[in-house]
């Protein structure tokens, strides 16, 4: 029988996704819902445990007294300040202990992996339990980008690598050329609002979702669903381009069939060259 499967439970419906497919598989399992992010339908009739971000030892002990093996984090969380983190013992070590890497989203990331480890939890990818989840090549419904909207793809990806090397951000967005927007510590639903203003005239830009170099790919992958398509029609964007098998995609029907209805390409590059 497989290891009792530990979720850390962000926003959205991934976590969600996730617990549909434990349940399928008759697999039993645990929620480490973290207050702030997850929404409360999502620990509902299931067994759980509720953490603010800065309780880390007090999910571990909630974790290893639920007899967890293996763990998936999943959804979004906003990063708090170190005053609304309010870290306790086990968490205030491990910070202090990370030093820079914690400035960086991808290296904080990585450390909290590594640090589960050193628990003795088997940390996994997402898209190893949900079938369909990593973003195919080539596009999801009916439209394709055409050229123009190809050479905005390569160089919102250059302008990508270059913030992901620094540990910045996975998203940009460019049109005709000019880079309205990069993704910060702001999430890339608010940057397509940021960018809707900025519109050019003529054809809509693109947003480009790619994964950091050197990225923790079990966790932390971009994440695109039916509401960054809703967003990216609101800004008047053309379409949008992610890494093919780099990029989580919730939904995949739902969002193809949304990308038709608003007019809009979604499409699967291939994936980027990492030094």
């Amino acid at each position: 029988m497989a290891a009792k499967l530990g979720i850390i439970a962000g926003g959205g419906a991934l976590p969600r996704l996730l617990i549909a497919a434990a349940r399928a598989a008759g697999r039993p399992l645990f929620v480490l819902a973290l207050e702030g992010h997850c929404e409360p339908a999502t620990a509902t009739d299931v067994e759980h445990g509720w953490i603010r971000l800065g309780q880390g030892g007090t999910g571990i002990d909630m974790l290893k007294r639920a007899g967890v093996g293996e763990l998936v984090m999943a959804g979004p969380v906003k990063r708090p300040s170190l005053l609304e983190l309010r870290p306790d013992l086990r968490t205030a070590q491990f910070l202090a202990r990370i030093g820079r890497r914690a400035f960086g989203d991808d290296g904080l990331l990585g450390a909290v992996v590594k640090e589960l480890e050193s628990e003795g939890f088997a940390v996994i990818a997402a898209d190893s339990l949900l079938d369909g989840l990593l973003a195919p090549a080539g596009p999801l419904g009916r439209l394709q980008p055409d050229e123009a909207a190809q050479i905005d793809i390569e160089r919102a990806v250059a302008v990508a690598q270059a913030l992901g090397a620094l540990d910045i951000g996975q998203a940009v967005i460019v049109q005709q050329g000019v880079v309205l927007g990069v993704e910060a510590a702001e999430g890339t639903d608010a940057l397509i609002r940021r960018c809707g203003p900025l519109k050019l005239d003529g054809p809509g830009g693109v947003l480009v979702k790619i994964a950091k170099p050197g990225q923790e790919r079990r966790v932390d992958l971009p994440t695109i669903g039916t509401a960054t398509i809703a967003a990216a029609a609101a800004a008047g964007l053309r379409g949008i381009a992610v890494e093919a098998g780099g990029t989580h995609i919730v939904d995949r029907p739902a969002v193809a069939a949304a990308a038709d209805a608003a007019g809009l390409f979604v499409v699967g590059i291939a994936p980027v060259q990492r030094a």
